[in-house]
């Protein structure tokens, strides 16, 4: 749906009214960016509400002032918040809805105007969150799930005239993250590296190029120590070490991890799937499927081993005043692979 609407407005077909609904601020950035672009003959008008701050009386007035530069000006209206639920008598600002309500059913023609509501949800007992999605073209603003997340890495590929496989998809996210923004950043990157002679996306031109994060290098790093791979979990210690990263902060990482991993298998073992995890945790769904694949491999018994061994090398490092690198580095050295479950 967002990819149509997006494709109209490259075509030049610009609504007079949106509403941008969901949190994902990739999706809220490239509908402006989109909007912006389009809309940008000689001086561009572009002003800026936050409806937390001003009611909305300010966006409909200036909306229906007339654009002096340009055939129409572009107006942007963030956190709609009376589009969602809130407790009454604690809403910040008093917004006049009467007024917006008319105004909805005959915006000018003159002015683009954007409303943005970055809401995991809307109110949609009320009259108004009704109205806007009548009256105005609707963008949801929603972190994909994980199948979602690589097809679209697959399509933004293709956008650049580049291919990406499945595998490769999977690589790149675990480099960088589930990011967007990220994500299409690196994607740009690697397309012009290629240049036109090259199509395909490689997992060892992603492994080369891409920017890797704290928490990525610490998530494999976990991992490999998890699976066993010691050589691998001292070679990114090692590197995070050559970077001036504290013992102290990788191992509160670590633990924070670990912990994540435990909260992930217990609602797992109470019957919930992925998709309501992440919404439990609120965590990206592709995080917790890779986690939830990883089930049988290592028992909640052994993370809250690891759990408690990582209690007690924090307590060393901050009343330890020697080499503090050598202290985690032993910790992963001493790593013994585990049985799967049920061989035990």
């Amino acid at each position: 749906m967002i990819t149509s609407i997006w494709k109209a407005i490259r075509s030049g077909q610009i609504d007079p009214v949106y509403l941008i609904s969901g949190p994902e601020s990739y999706f809220i950035e490239k509908t402006l960016d989109l909007l912006k672009e389009k809309m940008t003959d000689g001086d561009l008008e572009l002003s800026h509400f936050d409806l937390d701050e001003v009611p909305v009386d300010h966006v409909i007035e200036e909306a229906d002032t007339f654009p002096f530069f340009s055939d129409r000006k572009l107006i942007i209206a963030k956190n709609a918040s009376f589009l969602k639920a809130a407790e009454r008598g604690k809403e910040k600002i008093d917004h006049n809805l009467k007024a917006l309500e008319a105004w909805l059913k005959n915006p000018p023609a003159s002015s683009v105007t954007v409303f943005i509501a970055p809401y995991e949800k809307l109110d949609e007992r009320k009259k108004m969150t009704k109205l806007m999605k009548q009256h105005t073209v609707l963008i949801e603003a929603k972190p994909l799930q994980s199948n979602e997340l690589e097809t679209w890495i697959d399509h933004e590929a293709r956008n650049f005239g580049k291919r990406i496989d499945r595998k490769g998809a999977q690589k790149l996210i675990e480099m960088v993250g589930t990011n967007l923004t990220l994500l299409s950043s690196e994607i740009e990157k690697m397309s012009l590296y290629l240049g036109s002679e090259y199509e395909d996306i490689t997992i060892p031109l992603i492994e080369e190029m891409t920017a890797r994060t704290l928490e990525q290098d610490a998530f494999k790093m976990l991992q490999s120590y998890l699976d066993g791979n010691i050589s691998t979990a001292l070679s990114v210690y090692y590197d995070l070490i050559r970077q001036k990263e504290e013992p102290v902060a990788l191992t509160a990482l670590l633990a924070s991890q670990i912990r994540f991993m435990i909260h992930v298998f217990y609602l797992q073992k109470k019957g919930y799937h992925a998709q309501q995890i992440s919404k439990q945790l609120k965590a990206h769904p592709y995080r917790v499927k890779l986690l939830v694949e990883k089930r049988q491999q290592i028992s909640e018994q052994r993370l809250l081993e690891v759990l408690g061994d990582l209690a007690d090398i924090d307590l060393e490092l901050k009343t330890n005043s020697g080499n503090r690198e050598r202290i985690l580095e032993f910790f992963l050295m001493k790593r013994k692979t585990q049985a799967p479950e049920g061989r035990r």
